[in-house]
């Protein structure tokens, strides 16, 4: 991901397609949920920095830890 898209917000849907572009919406976000939830130094980082795991979207913050932590899509 460029500079650019790491600061900007996404909705869950819209960057989970972009880890899983083979999946619908529905099953992208969960099986980036799942990613998450199986990374606990990823979970921790995005619950310190107030990203709600019931937002529609990921802040330009959450994208850039994502990114961090599971690499680029």
């Amino acid at each position: 991901m460029t500079e650019k898209a790491l600061r900007r917000s996404y909705g869950k849907s819209e960057l989970a397609m972009l880890y899983f572009p083979d999946s619908n919406p529905h099953v992208a976000l969960n099986r980036l949920n799942a990613w998450i939830r199986r990374c606990p130094p990823l979970a921790d980082a995005l619950a310190d920095c107030s990203q709600s795991l019931h937002a529609k979207y990921f802040s330009p913050k959450a994208v850039r830890l994502i990114t961090e932590y599971l690499g680029e899509p």
